[in-house]
């Protein structure tokens, strides 16, 4: 594998980026990587977030002034009410609730009978202004998708930040009081596991399994699944890795984990990926490196419905890697 330089997304230092051509992977299993139709809608509504995790690929902070505006919002929920075929929205940031119009787009979209994701980093109901946050998410049946990168507090904080796992083992209790994660409940509470190194996920299965006994035991704390998920070797979690020697190692790794079996369940051949400044993506990590959907750039001014992305190839680039490796990664966690 050859080795080529290019300049920082951050601006920061050059990364070393290994040539790995995905696309001739996917050739050489005969695979074609189309989209079908639209079931997700996922909306980055902004940087900015109270966090700034090291294995963040979106380098959100608490100093990002990147945010979406209310046209724009209005432009995408408008989009969707042509769209019946998109069952679910998922919100993402940033932390998406400090978006000033957030509340305003789940009443939105719950109006037109959609499915709510909230893709949450638990420290934030407990932020300046969120203290009814929990029971808003209840109130609109909000399935909460949360970040808790282990069970121990010495794993979160390494990774997220000093106090981060108190302030987030008492949310998940307020979550759980409120009927979240509980037998028999009808609002739902995913954790998402992310590997506080240079290394795959192991089974998700059985880290759940953990997670559950462990979070029960020692705080009560109950949840619906645990998804697992690849670190990007992009943004915040690329300089880490660059800054540390490990970058050519990490996309190495990733290359020879590669599973042909994960790409008929990639989250882009079903989800449409909007940036907060209405751009068009095939996911969220093509956004983060500005990778246009289908290869050519377009806006949601550029469309009339989104069924018009249906059955275009995707465009794909060397972090591709990181959902095909292994069990595989998406949203939803692994895919095999």
């Amino acid at each position: 594998m050859r080795s080529k330089r290019f300049g920082s997304s951050t601006g920061h230092t050059d990364k070393l980026i290994t040539e790995m051509n995905f696309e001739d992977t996917l050739k050489h299993f005969g695979i074609q990587l189309r989209r079908k139709n639209p079931k997700t809608l996922q909306i980055n509504v902004g940087k900015l977030c109270n966090q700034s995790c090291i294995h963040c690929h979106v380098d959100a902070g608490p100093k990002r002034t990147e945010m979406m505006s209310t046209k724009t919002a209005d432009r995408i929920l408008d989009l969707l009410a042509r769209m019946p075929s998109i069952e679910l929205v998922d919100f993402t940031g940033g932390a998406p609730e400090l978006h000033p119009a957030f509340r305003y787009m789940i009443h939105r979209v719950r109006s037109l009978g959609r499915r709510v994701i909230d893709r949450c980093n638990l420290t934030v109901l407990q932020a300046k202004g969120q203290e009814d946050l929990a029971e808003f998410f209840r109130d609109h049946c909000v399935e909460v998708v949360a970040s808790l990168p282990c069970y121990s507090r010495e794993n979160v904080d390494k990774q997220r930040g000093r106090n981060v796992f108190d302030k987030s083992i008492d949310a998940l209790r307020r979550l759980n009081s409120l009927g979240y994660g509980q037998e028999g409940s009808r609002l739902r509470l995913d954790l998402v596991y992310n590997p506080g190194g240079a290394f795959l996920p192991p089974s998700q299965k059985e880290l759940e399994n953990q997670y559950k006994k462990e979070l029960w035991e020692q705080f009560g704390i109950v949840f619906n699944q645990l998804c697992t998920m690849v670190n990007m070797p992009i943004k915040r979690w690329g300089e880490y890795l660059v800054h540390t020697g490990q970058a050519e190692g990490y996309r190495e790794l990733l290359v020879n984990a590669f599973n042909p079996q994960t790409i008929d369940n990639v989250m882009c051949r079903t989800l449409i990926s909007v940036s907060w400044n209405g751009r068009v993506y095939d996911c969220d990590f093509n956004q983060m490196l500005e990778i246009p959907v289908g290869g050519r750039l377009r806006t949601i001014w550029d469309i009339e419905s989104f069924e018009e992305f249906k059955h275009d190839f995707i465009a794909t680039g060397a972090h591709c890697f990181g959902c095909a490796a292994g069990a595989g990664s998406s949203c939803g966690g692994s895919l095999v």
